[in-house]
């Protein structure tokens, strides 16, 4: 198989480029040249939202030349989807476009499967969208070039090495400080997320498997839950840090931000539906496996550690995580209020 790799050099374009190689595939990673093409590959510079920036893809060693599969990450402008989709729609076999739940219009029922309605977006906007056009723009222009060969990827949170927003990270780094630590519960709230490795696979498989049109490709609800992925980060991290288990209604009292203060979590109610409760049975009838929350985590805190300790960060992301004052500050209230019964659900042994 010829892979040719639009990015390539950072979290979900960088797994899926690995997946390829790993696989024997030819690949090729078109990219501006700010971090290093994986290597094995065959790189070709550019920038897609300049004039002329194409043209590596179509001049000089890339002139003629044709690949089975196109994967595409962008998140920005659809109308740099739209201007590539249609430079590939006649030397390209399929066009797997990386998009997000986040094209659903909000709130989502739980359950929602890829017949949702979907926001308004255009394949000709450019960067003054927010994220969620911005996907579903590029979805529309991947389906104007390619149509029934587009494959459109909604993945929901995605999580592993190479993480470059920090949710994993953040909680990672928080346990390594060790002490008290404010988790947010319940214990047993259900996750979905995908590891970045298994949304690579299944990219990967789809794709060449001919498969086209949307798929929620995220874990079933419950593949984890928020005690199981707190307590995973906690042992990997040396066990020094003690989970102190805040109910949702004491987390939110203290004024902290579900999403993006505590990474990963949110509270029941609308968000939680469409961050944890979407149907999946589509993806994973066509392949879809998730592997051990526990191996997600374990793998993630051994990359941070290769590469100093500290993650590589997005610059057009805000950070996220809890700051160490305001932590401290609801931990202080939470036991302050304790005697009055529902502020806390207790600490002792981490779960298992």
């Amino acid at each position: 198989m010829r892979l040719l790799m639009l990015g390539g050099t950072e979290f979900v374009g960088r797994a899926v480029t690995e997946a390829a190689l790993a696989r024997g595939w030819e690949v090729t990673v078109f990219h501006r040249g700010r971090h290093a093409a994986p290597p094995g590959t065959e790189a070709l510079l550019g920038d897609r939202t300049a004039d002329g920036g194409l043209a590596a893809l179509t001049e000089g060693a890339a002139a003629g030349r044709a690949w089975d599969l196109v994967v595409d990450t962008w998140s920005k402008a659809p109308a740099a989807v739209r201007d590539s989709a249609r430079v590939l729609a006649g030397r390209v076999g399929r066009y797997v476009y990386v998009s997000s739940g986040s094209v659903y219009r909000f709130p989502s029922a739980a359950g929602h499967d890829e017949n949702w309605p979907v926001v308004d977006a255009s394949p000709d906007d450019g960067d003054d969208v927010d994220y969620a056009r911005a996907k579903r723009g590029g979805e529309l222009a991947a389906l104007d070039a390619f149509g029934e060969r587009a494959l459109l990827v909604r993945a929901g949170l995605i999580l592993g090495p190479y993480e470059n927003i920090g949710r994993l990270p953040w909680w990672l780094g928080r346990m390594a400080r060790g002490g008290t630590v404010l988790a947010p519960g319940p214990r047993e709230l259900a996750l979905q997320y995908v590891d970045v490795r298994d949304l690579a696979a299944w990219c990967l498989d789809a794709g060449a498997a001919g498969l086209g049109g949307p798929y929620n490709v995220i874990s079933p609800s419950g593949h984890a839950t928020m005690g199981e992925l707190l307590a995973a980060c906690a042992r990997v991290t040396g066990g020094g840090a003690t989970l102190r288990w805040l109910d949702a209604g004491a987390v939110l009292a203290a004024g902290i931000e579900p999403w993006t203060e505590l990474p990963v979590w949110a509270a029941a109610g609308e968000l939680y539906d469409a961050l944890h409760r979407t149907d999946v049975s589509r993806a994973v009838a066509a392949g879809l496996r998730c592997r051990p929350v526990e191996q997600t985590v374990a793998d993630t805190w051994r990359w941070l550690q290769d590469i100093g300790g500290v993650a590589p960060h997005r610059p057009d992301r805000s950070r996220v995580g809890l700051d160490p004052a305001k932590e401290a500050q609801a931990l202080r209230a939470a036991a302050a209020g304790e005697g009055g019964g529902g502020a806390g659900q207790g600490r002792g042994p981490v779960p298992g």
